[in-house]
């Protein structure tokens, strides 16, 4: 059964009922496999003040056109992607959340596994803590998240994402995860942190094939069924590009990413995902606009 959620913030309550809530990807990142560099330069830090503006115009462009919550990164985690310290990602991040923080009037979510910046973000404004270790990278994190009263979203990964793709395996991938995230719900509960501010997520193209990908996305509702919100994190992956490419009707780069997307959006929403996380917010929007007025949403309204 696929069950209205409810996900708090250090700051107020967001109750996800019909349709999912959309997640906005702003990646202040000179890597990130979709975005990167766009409003950094040479890793190191904002590289200007214009750049700063323009992360800030397209994260108040994001909520006018219908995010539900912004998502912010200052560290790549693509496959093979290199670390930064927790000082660069905090010159990166901090800034721009401080700067939306007085604007925006949805909340912000900060992508890191590090408790200093964690922390660092919190106290600039941000509400959520989008930890792709689970909050196992960095035994400070579950503090940090008690402390500061912010949700959680905890991920799935198998390694890090320099060994996340080294041939990853499992004897059923959609069991395995499910037990991780239960253990992981369990793992916050026992540090503090209160049941309706965790959010959890199987971690798409985090150490798993793209055919363990989509065996996961055909999972949604069963991981939606367990009382905590599930996000689905699947925006512009190689999952996508692999699966296109194997139509006869696609060769080369001959495929849209965004279409893509798309496409698998609908699917997680009806099957009761609670959260989407994308780069195109208003195209997803304005799927999902459609999608509900046409009956997509209907049966999940109807098991709410």
């Amino acid at each position: 059964m696929i069950r209205r959620a409810v996900w708090r913030t250090s700051r107020r309550c967001l109750e996800i009922g019909r349709r999912p809530l959309v997640m906005g990807i702003l990646n202040v990142t000179p890597d990130s496999f979709s975005d990167g560099g766009r409003f950094v330069s040479a890793g190191e830090q904002l590289a200007s003040e214009k750049t700063l503006a323009d992360a800030v115009n397209v994260a108040l462009e994001m909520q006018s056109a219908g995010a539900d919550l912004i998502d912010i990164g200052g560290e790549s985690t693509r496959p093979y992607s290199d670390p930064v310290n927790a000082e660069t990602e905090v010159r990166r991040v901090v800034p721009v959340i401080e700067r939306l923080a007085s604007q925006l009037t949805i909340p912000i979510s900060i992508d890191t596994s590090k408790a200093s910046v964690a922390r660092a973000a919190i106290h600039a404004g941000a509400e959520i803590i989008n930890d792709v270790t689970g909050l196992e990278g960095d035994s400070m994190m579950p503090a940090v998240a008690v402390e500061t009263s912010a949700g959680v979203c905890v991920m799935h990964m198998r390694g890090n994402p320099q060994t996340m793709q080294d041939d990853p395996r499992y004897d059923d991938v959609v069991a395995e995860i499910e037990r991780y995230l239960l253990a992981r719900r369990q793992a916050c509960l026992d540090a503090g942190i209160d049941s309706e501010r965790i959010c959890l997520d199987p971690g798409i193209g985090f150490g798993k094939t793209h055919e363990h990908n989509l065996t996961l996305l055909t999972a949604t509702q069963r991981f939606a069924s367990h009382g905590t919100p599930i996000l689905i994190g699947h925006s512009r992956k190689g999952f996508i590009k692999k699966l296109l490419q194997s139509k006869e009707r696609f060769s080369g780069d001959d495929y849209d990413p965004m279409a893509g997307t798309l496409g698998v959006s609908m699917a997680v929403a009806a099957a009761g995902a609670h959260v989407i996380r994308v780069h195109d917010v208003a195209e997803t929007v304005q799927a999902l606009d459609l999608f509900e007025a046409a009956g997509g949403l209907d049966a999940r309204a109807a098991a709410s």
